[in-house]
């Protein structure tokens, strides 16, 4: 009945270790997610930098898979690349020891001294309780939810801590305990088995660390017997994130999980090797029969994976290789925009981090509908039918995006809490119609394309070389609408109103003139409609641009939110110099050309 008991208070505890790190963990990963935006979403090819990065997102969100299911989610996004992503990797091992650094708080000797007493854990740990509390259920500002949050995870995972540790405080006077453990640590392999499994089972490299440190106040619990369990939940750990990358993602995600396998297989087996060798040669001979602590597993942990990862750290090429040649790439034609293949559910981790994949994914949108309108507009010179199945293609796939990004945006609110990341999901979730809309005219274009070819008509050279520039227009600001999504840059996104007005000008003109055209028997009615619809659709697309690039700004503005016209108006009134001088330039360059064509 005693050992039932025993194991209930165990399991117990185990359970309050690993909702209080489920809890801190949200609370860490909400409190600091422009943080991790910054430090993923702006990680260079610096190998180096890539671990630090990996090791730091880590030790803020407690967890190495979470760490590398968000590395996984950034290379589907297009936003990492699988060599930033190995060393992202190779960091993420080495964060995740800062857990066990905090755990080692259990061996504070207070000795009396009050401020010692305070960072024990069983002060500290109801502590953290109270003020998580105070900050939920009371104070309810700013950031206090989430500093509450933290708190109270942080709490829980030490109270369970202690749980743990009560409980198996009755195997130190276990003689059957003792005999089980001494036969473990002759035998290592055994060790490695057991710690690999148990992780496997529990899914937290974590706890199992926090087990082995609470089984350490026993007293019973050898340097022989730790290292090898240590090593065993490392390769545990892989298990898991290589599960979840293998899941519904890219070739390269796939290639982080086996690179992950690969990177704590090796380890293992090297550091397994050099430990056999230095017992053997009788280095350190007090070493391997001594009685650890929690800091002396902890310590252990750390310098595990910063040696592996040092080792390792040179040869990351060799890894990636391994991993493409596990993965295979397949013979396909080449996908000009893999980023509207879907977007990936792992980065709601990071609600920041997820409304970038977004914002990257909308600037590949533009790409695309900026290639199908240029695309349809060239049907107006020689229609081909095949082409026109590429554009009608690239419109359904345009669709298909939409409707994925409103729900993986509607889905994704239901996790946001911050003030600035609810206002850039609103911009985000009004910007892709804008650009189905400018999709949806470039299949116009085609389609207008495809009664002229069927009635054998042609525009005249007149309206053929007004097309001309006006397509020029058209492929610019729809360029500069994807510069402005793609860099966020705000210099760029005041580029597009002024253009957005000489295009209005350039349009109202052409149609003008086309009317008169029409009078002197210049061009035909059919060719006519034809071509006043074309001029309609394109001042439209110019509409649509205008109206994201008032979102864009919207995110420094947020009363450009609430009244667009209002604001565009205002910018028209307030004689601004560069918004006058941007205008002017695009006058000179597509306006002034227009009046020049003879019609």
């Amino acid at each position: 009945m005693d050992t039932v008991l025993m194991l209930i208070s165990l399991l117990g505890g185990l359970a309050m270790f690993l909702y209080g790190m489920e809890i801190m963990g949200d609370g860490l990963k909400q409190g600091s997610s422009a943080a991790l935006k910054n430090f993923l979403g702006k990680l260079t090819t610096n190998v180096v930098l890539g671990v630090l990065t990996g090791t730091i997102v880590t030790a803020i969100i407690q967890s190495s898979t979470a760490t590398i299911v968000l590395t996984v989610g950034l290379i589907g996004a297009g936003i990492l690349n699988l060599k930033q992503a190995v060393s992202i990797v190779l960091g993420a091992n080495i964060g995740t020891t800062v857990t066990a650094q905090l755990i080692r708080l259990m061996d504070i000797e207070a000795g009396g001294n009050s401020i010692l007493t305070f960072f024990k854990p069983n002060t500290l740990a109801p502590m953290a309780l109270i003020l998580g509390i105070i900050m939920i259920m009371f104070i309810k500002k700013g950031n206090s939810k989430t500093v509450g949050t933290i708190a109270l995870g942080f709490g829980i995972l030490f109270s369970g801590l202690m749980m743990m540790t009560d409980a198996v405080d009755p195997l130190s006077e276990s003689q059957a305990f003792a005999d089980l453990l001494s036969r473990f640590s002759t035998m290592p392999l055994l060790g490695i088995l057991t710690g690999l499994v148990l992780t496997v089972i529990v899914q937290s490299s974590s706890a199992m660390v926090g087990i082995l440190q609470a089984l350490s106040s026993t007293g019973a619990m050898t340097f022989n017997l730790v290292y090898p369990i240590i090593m065993g939940i490392n390769l545990g750990t892989c298990v898991t994130t290589a599960m979840v990358c293998s899941i519904g993602t890219s070739k390269d995600a796939k290639r982080t999980g086996i690179v992950h396998i690969v990177f704590n297989t090796v380890g293992t087996i090297l550091f397994m090797i050099a430990m056999t060798l230095l017992q053997k040669t009788g280095f350190w001979p007090n070493l391997w029969g001594s009685v650890v602590n929690s800091g002396g597993i902890a310590d252990f942990q750390t310098i595990f994976n910063l040696l592996t990862a040092v080792v390792l750290l040179p040869f990351t090429g060799v890894l990636v290789n391994i991993a493409c040649k596990v993965v295979k790439d397949e013979e396909q034609e080449a996908d000009m925009y893999p980023e509207l293949s879907a977007l990936d559910r792992k980065l709601m981790i990071s609600p920041a981090l997820a409304l970038q994949a977004v914002g990257k994914s909308l600037a590949v949108m533009a790409r695309a509908a900026r290639d199908n309108t240029l695309l349809s507009l060239q049907q107006f010179d020689k229609y081909d039918e095949n082409t026109s199945e590429v554009i009608n293609a690239r419109e359904e796939r345009l669709d298909s995006f939409t409707d994925i990004a409103d729900n993986y945006l509607i889905e994704l609110s239901r996790s946001i809490e911050d003030q600035k990341d609810s206002r850039e999901l609103n911009i985000l979730m009004q910007i892709g119609p804008n650009l189905e809309r400018i999709g949806d005219y470039a299949t116009n274009y085609d389609e207008l394309a495809q009664r002229m070819a069927a009635a054998d008509l042609k525009f005249s050279d007149g309206a053929r070389q007004e097309l001309t520039i006006m397509t020029d227009a058209i492929g610019e600001i729809l360029r500069l609408t994807e510069k402005a999504l793609e860099t966020g840059s705000e210099e760029t996104t005041r580029r597009i109103e002024p253009l957005e007005e000489v295009i209005d000008d350039m349009v109202l003109m052409l149609k003008n003139r086309h009317a008169d055209r029409l009078r002197r028997g210049v061009c035909v009615v059919d060719n006519g409609l034809i071509f006043m619809e074309t001029l309609t659709n394109l001042e439209r697309a110019a509409d649509q641009c205008s109206s994201i690039a008032m979102l864009l700004l919207s995110r420094n503005n947020p009363a450009i939110m609430e009244n667009h016209h209002q604001y565009i108006q205002d910018l028209h009134n307030s004689g601004d110099v560069s918004y006058l001088a941007e205008q002017e330039n695009r006058r000179q360059q597509y306006l002034v050309p227009l009046e020049n064509i003879k019609f």
